[in-house]
């Protein structure tokens, strides 16, 4: 934790009513979301892809592990980007190797986009260790001490919803 002039770390922008140790934790929060845009960055940046490529990867990458790909509108309203911007994406992916088009499997007229097992490959170098490192401090936590942490994010990813 950085130390300032004043021996206090700035908080949000919260008044002083707060419950005693809520501002260190929202100071914790965005400490560990800052980490987080940082890595994000350095991900992007080192397999030379875009905020919403990358995304675009995840969402098909989870798709592979169940249902084996998505369509074309399911991957656009998971991104909340239009037809021609997913088509564009989708032309990007594939020409770099990291998606494919396949057809689908009951529907003739359809496509399905499926990342691709060098794409896996790649993601799984560039954040295996992160995700080894993220696992070990996951699993310190007790069960108890888990629902509370699981319980708290729910209510801030609420929170941050409702905005």
């Amino acid at each position: 934790m950085t130390t300032y002039a004043t021996g206090l770390r700035p908080g949000y922008w919260y008044g002083g009513g707060s419950k005693p140790g809520a501002v260190d934790v929202l100071n914790a929060l965005r400490d560990y979301r800052a980490s987080e845009a940082a890595m994000r960055r350095r991900t992007r940046s080192s397999m030379g892809m875009g905020e919403t490529d990358l995304l675009a990867l995840r969402y098909l990458l989870q798709a592979n592990g169940s249902s084996g790909g998505l369509s074309p509108k399911e991957l656009a309203t998971r991104l909340g980007i239009s037809s021609a911007s997913t088509t564009a994406l989708i032309d990007r992916l594939v020409k770099s190797g990291h998606a494919r088009r396949e057809p689908h499997p009951t529907d003739r007229r359809a496509l399905v986009i499926s990342a691709t097992s060098s794409s896996d490959h790649e993601v799984r170098e560039t954040l295996g260790q992160m995700h080894h490192r993220m696992m070990a401090a996951a699993a310190t936590l007790d069960a108890d001490e888990a629902r509370t942490v699981i319980d708290f994010l729910s209510r801030m990813r609420d929170a941050v919803d409702g905005a």
